[in-house]
């Protein structure tokens, strides 16, 4: 298509796939990326950025050139997580620091065009991502928190494999608390951590792995929300 309807880009530029995946922790957005390079066929490369970002000048840029390089040669999706630390938005220079970063953006914005392959971005923070990335991008998705009938599909397929006693109502669940794909699956780990001694799940332990995930978020455990389950949170 690109050659014989003359849509190649000129100047050098490669015709890389980049999509921006955005959405709260919890959401999908790792997850996805990982069905994209399973669909593909491909290995996914997650970018590590302790392993990227270095504090003499000129280092954090010769790695990322590494990887890109090592990514268009193996033909593997290249994924940043908490994108918006790597692409973060161009500043006014007051000093040097101002100065070397905005280079790191520039450069990361003259290597998007050039590269040659799948480019995935995530974050939660979409605002702060520099504005010049949206032009490049072939795909922005939004991950939104889902709904109640998701939520109980989740709760469904996360202790599919789990012994469940009689009491366990995971409608109630999934209607009364507002958690996230990646929250409830760390609430019925828990669960089934809880329950394991006994070799059955009640709804005892999964209210106490929601009100410790609860814990987690910040979030208050309300009568509101627990209902006539608030008794059996841990004391």
């Amino acid at each position: 298509m690109l050659d014989d309807w003359g849509l190649r880009r000129g100047g050098g530029r490669g015709e890389a796939v980049t999509a921006l995946f955005v959405g709260e922790s919890g959401t999908g957005k790792t997850m996805a990326a990982e069905v994209v390079a399973g669909a593909l066929g491909v290995d996914l490369y997650v970018i590590d950025l302790s392993t990227v970002v270095d504090k003499y000048i000129g280092e954090t840029e010769k790695n990322l050139e590494r990887i890109f390089v090592g990514a268009e040669g193996l033909n593997a999706v290249l994924f940043f997580d908490e994108a918006d630390a790597l692409f973060g938005k161009r500043s006014e220079v007051s000093d040097a620091r101002d100065r070397y970063a905005n280079v790191e953006v520039a450069y990361l914005l003259q290597r998007i065009e050039s590269f040659d392959g799948v480019a995935i971005l995530a974050t939660n923070l979409a605002a702060n991502i520099d504005d010049a990335f949206r032009r490049r991008l072939s795909v922005l998705a939004e991950f939104a928190r889902p709904d109640a009938e998701q939520r109980l599909a989740l709760w469904r397929r996360m202790l599919a494999g789990v012994p469940l006693a009689a009491d366990v109502d995971l409608a109630f669940c999934a209607k009364a608390f507002g958690l996230a794909g990646g929250d409830i699956r760390n609430a019925a780990v828990t669960a089934a951590y809880l329950g394991a001694a006994a070799g059955t799940v009640g709804m005892r332990e999964v209210i106490a792995a929601v009100g410790l995930e609860y814990r987690k978020l910040g979030r208050l455990c309300l009568a509101d929300e627990f209902g006539p389950y608030l008794d059996l949170l841990p004391r």
